[in-house]
């Protein structure tokens, strides 16, 4: 949806079917690593996919054989494997909620489960000082964005601004929310903006397409993904007004 408003080519997905047992999963990492370089991707997202840490490192290390290294973006699983297997900072991109960011700044857990007990007490004051510990044990990509109530966008392990408005608390119960996000940047790095940009325009852009969807409990993410290109039209609109100011 974000690409179509930016003109881009439509991504590939590449999927495979797992139930947690990681036939799938083995599958996808096995491509990422040999054939992934063939389609000459500009920008990777990994998203959902069971945390093999050796296949994750196996994939990284065959970047080295790329021609043009790929902008690497991850979140869920994608994320979590890429700070157990010790390869945070080869990526450029994380979307962590503030309780994947408590994971990303224990630098003992190697899943999220691990750190539950403190993950329910994370809460707003919190999220600076994890950000700050997740660069200092190289558990983090070069930005970050922290999902929320409040997004917190940090570079390098300062936050570079923070995004709280408009605030829809219907978005919360709803699934997806958070992964669009990751996709809608993702689609604005493809189209060339840099990491903080692309970052907080992801950001802005979720929360009008959230304004604009009206939520209630029972909306679903397809409902909220239709409003995305009304959403990115309008905040493009409000980046140019405020450029010409």
């Amino acid at each position: 949806m974000t690409g179509n408003v930016l003109g881009l080519d439509p991504p590939y997905s590449i999927v495979a079917g797992d139930l947690g047992e990681g036939t799938g999963s083995r599958k996808l990492y096995r491509f990422a690593a040999e054939e992934l370089k063939t389609l000459h991707p500009k920008v990777i997202t990994i998203h959902y996919i069971l945390p093999i840490k050796i296949l994750m490192d196996k994939f990284v290390k065959s970047l080295e054989n790329w021609e043009n290294r790929p902008i690497l973006i991850a979140d869920a699983g994608g994320m979590y494997v890429a700070k157990s297997s010790g390869n945070a900072s080869a990526f450029d991109l994380f979307t962590p909620d503030p309780g994947e960011m408590a994971f990303l700044a224990d630098p003992e857990a190697e899943h999220p489960a691990y750190v539950r007990h403190f993950i329910s007490e994370v809460d707003l004051e919190a999220v600076p000082k994890l950000i700050k510990a997740a660069y200092r044990y190289h558990n983090a990509s070069k930005v970050i964005i922290v999902k929320g109530a409040t997004d917190f966008i940090a570079k390098d392990g300062e936050i570079v601004t923070t995004i709280s408005e408009p605030l829809i608390p219907a978005l919360e119960p709803i699934g997806g929310t958070g992964d669009t996000i990751t996709g809608i940047a993702s689609a604005f790095v493809y189209g060339g903006y840099d990491l903080v940009e692309a970052s907080i325009l992801a950001a802005r852009v979720n929360r009008i397409a959230g304004l604009l969807s009206k939520p209630t409990p029972a909306t679903r993410i397809s409902e909220f993904i239709q409003h995305i290109p009304e959403a990115v039209k309008r905040v493009l609109a409000e980046e140019a007004k405020e450029g010409l100011q």
